[in-house]
């Protein structure tokens, strides 16, 4: 992050959101690939909700795959919409001739998703650093749910329950996962809909609302039990201490 100090400065980018973006959405890439200022490429969406290996070994959950090129030079840089939008930082690509030196592009670029860019800057702003309180919970991706909708032949506006973490706050407070059950069939499991009365339609609504958060804070989540609206509880859960 850098603070300018300036009487005057180009307007910004207008920021877009990353959780509508639909693969085959064509999105443009700016950069400095080996050093060639103000370089544009153009791509689509070829996935979302890629998982990245960062650079120190730790996953970058969430991102956005495209075929725009991507090189190196260009990380740092935006990923826009065809309206100009920000969507996306651009910050690997898939090279495996890398180990011989002969890394570039190969069609297989990722970008972090402003959505998760836009968290956790909030969080620099206002921290000067990235706090990360936790349910203990892993909660599935909204592509998923929408699936899981469509099979059920309603809506699910919520962020789904796939795994309550042993031993942590979601689990002292009762949260229940999605589960198999002894025939396969899938036994879905809390959906959550509201943190502390703020509504949650998707999975961001959620890691917004819990990361504005203090460790150690209570929260009051509405939940529909086994996704079923006749199922509503509510239940207060302590916020712990991602890792």
């Amino acid at each position: 992050m850098l603070k300018i100090d300036a009487a005057e400065l180009p307007p910004p980018l207008a920021v877009g959101s990353s959780s509508e973006l639909a693969v085959g959405q064509a999105v443009l890439a700016i950069g400095n690939p080996f050093g060639l200022d103000y370089t544009l490429t153009a791509g689509v969406v070829s996935a979302v909700g890629r998982e990245v290996r960062g650079a120190g070994g730790r996953p970058i959950k969430g991102c956005v795959q495209t075929d725009a090129a991507i090189n190196p030079g260009n990380s740092g840089g935006p990923l826009l919409d065809s309206r100009g939008r920000l969507v996306g930082v651009n910050t690997a690509i898939y090279s495996p001739l890398a180990a011989q030196g002969l890394g570039g592009n190969i069609g297989i670029g990722f970008a972090i998703p402003v959505d998760t860019v836009r968290r956790v800057v909030g969080q620099l702003i206002r921290h000067g650093r990235v706090v990360r309180p936790t349910l203990g919970v892993e909660v599935a991706e909204d592509a998923i749910t929408r699936r899981v909708a469509q099979s059920l032949s309603r809506s699910l506006d919520g962020a789904l329950v796939v795994e309550v973490l042993v031993n942590g706050p979601a689990e002292a407070a009762g949260l229940r996962p999605t589960e198999r059950g002894r025939t396969g069939e899938l036994l879905l499991g809390d959906l959550i809909v509201s943190v502390d009365g703020a509504p949650v339609r998707q999975v961001e609504d959620l890691l917004s609302a819990v990361e504005v958060r203090q460790v150690g804070e209570a929260v009051t989540l509405r939940v529909l039990r086994g996704c079923d609206p006749q199922r509503e509880e509510t239940l207060k859960v302590r916020l712990g201490s991602a890792r």
